[in-house]
Parts: structure tokens; sequence; C-alpha cells
């Protein structure tokens, strides 16, 4: 990283690089909206795209890590709310619902789940930022992972299917409001099985 970049003051670790470049991120999508590029970032810094690539490999990643890293009090919020849950069914339905009852509307999520340019592709919330941060979340859960037959492999998987939930249900809304009752049913209903194979299929190999 060269001195006469970042404004003249070299960050002191990829951690504050990492930090500066997010914060150049919130800026260009405050003025622009979302729909940034690479190149636009750097340019604020006084660095190449070379610079970020290090760091981050598109635009999508670093719209993701920038509404990520706003989310993150929220995330302090789902983690308490389940504290003690160690049914991995229970804390994966209770902290979806809990999710999307309050993120719906959220203009920072908003920004990452719209359209940047007509005609392309929503940000997807299942790119490899965006699985990391939610493995992240996970392993914050007072759920012993191993013990309901989950390797790192089928966390991930967990993670991936959690994830493209949330997206769908965020983005399209069901049609009708579901009380808080009615919407933990039905994610229960069909993402409860997901949770539950790889338990019955240790349990179904040990036979």
């Amino acid at each position: 990283m060269r001195s006469r970049g970042w404004a003249g003051v070299t960050p002191a670790s990829a951690d504050e690089a990492i930090d500066r470049i997010l914060d150049a991120v919130d800026e260009v999508v405050s003025e622009n909206g979302p729909a940034i590029r690479l190149a636009d970032v750097a340019r604020r810094l006084g660095i190449t795209r070379q610079t970020v690539y290090r760091y981050f490999p598109n635009a999508d990643a670093l719209l993701i890590a920038s509404s990520m890293r706003a989310v993150d009090g929220f995330i302090d919020q789902v983690v308490e709310h389940v504290r003690g849950v160690n049914d991995p069914v229970s804390v994966v339905v209770e902290s979806v619902s809990f999710g999307i009852e309050h993120l719906v509307g959220d203009p920072q999520l908003e920004n990452l789940l719209t359209l940047r340019h007509e005609g392309e592709a929503v940000t997807s919330l299942t790119s490899d930022t965006a699985i990391t941060f939610c493995l992240s979340v996970f392993h914050r859960f007072d759920v012993d992972w191993g013990s309901h037959g989950f390797d790192d492999t089928a966390l991930r998987d967990l993670c991936e299917m959690t994830a493209r939930t949330v997206q769908s249900l965020l983005t399209d809304p069901r049609r009708r409001s579901p009380d808080a009752i009615e919407l933990r049913r039905f994610i229960a209903r069909w993402l409860g099985p997901a949770i539950l194979y790889p338990r019955m299929a240790s349990l179904t190999a040990l036979a």
C-alpha cells in the first residue's frame, strides 16, 4: 500500500484497510445508491482498484460486507434473543423469524437486495462473503452442531439454505401478512426437515 494513496495515511493493518474501504462504500452508496463500482470506491480513497481487489473480489462483496457491518448490531440482538436455545430447529426458525419481522423495510437491506442496474440480478446473500458471515453467526448460537450431525460442509449448506430463505421472504413477502405464530409455523414446516436431516442421516448410518 502506497502512502500517497489512502489520503496520505497508510492503514496500520488489514482490518483498518477493510474498515476504511467499507466507510468509502457507505459514502458512495449514500450519494449514488447501490450501483457502485470498485473504481468509485478506489478513487474516493486515492488508491488503485487492485488495492481494493486485495480485500474484496467484486462490487457484490463490497455491498454485502458493508450491509453486514451495518446490521452487525442487529445480529447481536438476534443472538441474545435465542440465547439458551440449543435445539437447532428452534434456534434457526426463531432467528429467521425474528430477523424477517425486524428487517423488512430496512434501508440498508433494501440497498443490498434491490437491483443495481436495470435488468441485472439482485445481489446474492449466498456469496462466499455472506455465507462466511452467516457461519460466524451460527457459531455464536448455543447449539452443539456436531452432536446434531452437522460437519463443516453440512453447516455451510444450512447457512446457504437459511440465507436463501431469508432473501426470498425479504424480497418477495408472502401475499398474506402472517402473524408471529403463523410465520414460525411456515418456516418450521419447510426449513425444519432440512435442519433435522443430518441428524437423521447419521443415526441411519449407525443402524
